[in-house]
């Protein structure tokens, strides 16, 4: 069921704005697209802000970068509180306060695992992406230029350009819609998709040299280290890429990236091809995301995170082959 952006939000006096933790090109794009539109066409007069997790200059293109709160100050509740791209409250992070204490409450989302929550919910796992849901939201004529870009970078973010089988004929359709505006979209590509730093290239580079098959080569991990991150003075965000480029190693079918945030803890990144159902074994977890691209937050060293992991995607593997 759909939502009507301008009936919520017609008696608020003040809108926040927000996505998951660690924000992504598709959290990014979809929540300035949402804060554009709300405030140039639906509420021109209420105080309407946007808080991520501090950006990198990836996206500093897009219209209201300059504008997003990163330090999560603001003590008021809001009247209304639109949270995206996130399955879970949990995943709002330092965001998650303003949506507990929100008078009304929005979810848009289009990951699998959401079990749904809000006051008003859009969340659809069948979409590429929550950029696509609010294009779908956004009247065709309220449209313009800067929502177009934001909304463009969200889609291309999540389907790998166009790449992975989330993309649907309504995908392109969206696509097709957006690129009408006349921006410059192989710049938007290059520049958010497929740029990368000296550092990055470092960081992926030992990472694919220090990479692991098992499970007779059908499944592949490597580990970042915290250690490694300082040694080249790198961030979290600069290991955008590693785990879809594992992934592209002849004959794996799913790929993991381990990521240590914490002595004895790791963020877990995981991504497959058709055989693996990742988002199932996210959830063992305590995480979420979709059938090829999923995550979670795992204790142990990382062989025993590996070898917890083994199990269930071996599981998938042979229920795939059956």
């Amino acid at each position: 069921m759909s939502i009507d952006i301008k009936e919520i939000v017609k008696d608020a006096k003040t809108i926040a704005i927000s996505g998951h933790e660690r924000p992504d090109g598709d959290c990014i794009g979809s929540t300035l697209a949402l804060y554009n539109y709300i405030k140039k066409i639906v509420a021109k007069d209420v105080k309407v802000e946007i808080f991520l997790d501090k950006l990198g200059p990836r996206y500093s293109y897009l219209k209201g970068y300059d504008e997003v709160d990163s330090v999560f100050g603001r003590r008021q509740p809001y009247d209304v509180f639109f949270g995206l791209d996130s399955s879970t409250v949990d995943r709002y992070g330092n965001a998650g306060k303003y949506y507990e204490k929100a008078a009304v409450t929005v979810c848009i989302d289009h990951h699998v695992s959401n079990q749904g929550f809000g006051t008003y919910r859009f969340i659809d796992g069948d979409a590429s992406s929550t950029g696509e849901l609010v294009f779908r939201l956004i009247p065709d004529e309220e449209l313009d230029e800067d929502i177009a870009v934001c909304l463009y970078s969200a889609i291309i973010s999540d389907t790998g350009v166009l790449k992975y089988s989330c993309t649907s004929p309504a995908t392109l359709k969206a696509v097709a819609r957006l690129i009408e505006f006349d921006f410059d979209f192989t710049y938007v590509v290059d520049r958010s998709f497929y740029e990368k730093t000296y550092v990055q290239n470092q960081l992926l580079g030992r990472a694919l040299v220090e990479s692991v098959r098992f499970l007779e080569n059908r499944a592949i991990f490597t580990v970042v280290t915290k250690r490694m991150l300082k040694f080249y003075d790198a961030l979290p965000k600069d290991l955008d890429g590693i785990v879809n480029q594992l992934l592209l190693t002849k004959g794996v079918s799913c790929a993991i990236l381990l990521y240590e945030m914490d002595d004895m803890t790791y963020k877990v990144s995981m991504r497959s091809d058709d055989s693996v159902d990742v988002s199932k074994i996210a959830l063992v977890y305590g995480g979420g995301g979709h059938v090829k691209a999923a995550g979670c937050t795992m204790k142990g060293t990382s062989h025993d995170v590996i070898n917890s992991l083994s199990a269930y995607i071996e599981a998938e593997l042979d229920r795939s082959q059956a």
